[in-house]
């Protein structure tokens, strides 16, 4: 039989043999405790970051937007739950894992080694590849808005703040990519973050403009949980030469949209 008995300096253990001192075992496991506790804080701080960003609340005007689900809604190609579950899967694994899930790792490597110029040509290739006048209006506008928040809460140093503050116009996922630096996400978090926001957007759209009920909103978000995975190990194994941005249907779509009679968003 053996008694363990925790002391100042150690564990004492009393067996049929004698006593014996373990020492060190309480300092360690008191410098183990703290460890995790650090590492536990930093997943919190990151966590809450995160969805801070990924937030409607957020105010960049990402709810004024419904990315041409409005108009494949007049189109008729969405009509109910099902069509509007169908195409915002389509988006998120057409044409967000493609195109701007890989652009944001990518833009997230550059703000990390701070890389001013691939991050200015980058921006201005992605903004160069909006198919329509809307999609472009609408990343610049919540790329500025978004950038106003960096500034006024002075995330990140204040040299990655003068690169973003020097490039105009400013797309949305370079500002979202350094907004994430600034807070120490990991790309793979902050991929699926973006996505996830980009999904409940669509869903609340889909939800005024079909409509629909908030049951089948949230049916959406749920399906589209898996395939959101998806899409962020996908864009993470997309190098920059193989980003793509090609969406024909929904260039159409959106300058359709621009003229459409009747509309509650801005694209």
């Amino acid at each position: 039989m053996s008694i363990l008995m925790i002391t100042g300096t150690g564990i004492l253990m009393i067996t049929s043999m004698g006593m014996r001192t373990i020492t060190g075992t309480k300092a360690t496991s008191t410098t183990n405790l703290a460890a995790t506790r650090i590492t536990i804080t930093m997943r919190i701080a990151e966590l809450t970051a995160l969805l801070h960003l990924a937030s409607p609340a957020l105010p960049i005007g990402a709810f004024s937007y419904s990315q041409g689900l409005e108009a494949a809604i007049e189109a008729q190609l969405i009509t109910d739950a099902d069509s509007a579950r169908a195409w915002i899967a389509s988006g998120l694994t057409d044409v967000l894992a493609h195109g701007e899930l890989p652009f944001l790792a990518h833009q997230m490597e550059r703000w990390r080694t701070h890389d001013a110029a691939g991050l200015a040509q980058a921006n201005g290739e992605f903004l160069a590849s909006r198919e329509s006048a809307e999609l472009r209006r609408e990343t610049e506008q919540m790329g500025w808005s978004l950038r106003q928040l960096c500034t006024s809460l002075e995330w990140g140093d204040a040299a990655r703040r003068a690169t973003l503050a020097s490039m105009t116009p400013l797309a949305q996922p370079t500002a979202f990519a350094f907004a994430a630096y600034a807070h120490d996400a990991a790309v793979d978090a902050a991929l699926a973050a973006y996505a996830f926001s980009w999904v409940e957007n669509q869903a609340a759209a889909a939800l005024k403009a079909v409509p629909l009920g908030q049951l089948a909103g949230q049916r959406i978000i749920v399906a589209l949980r898996e395939p959101i995975n998806a899409a962020v190990e996908r864009a993470l194994a997309t190098s920059p030469e193989n980003i793509n941005t090609f969406a024909p249907q929904l260039g159409i779509l959106s300058a359709r949209h621009e003229s459409q009679y009747s509309r509650l968003f801005r694209s």
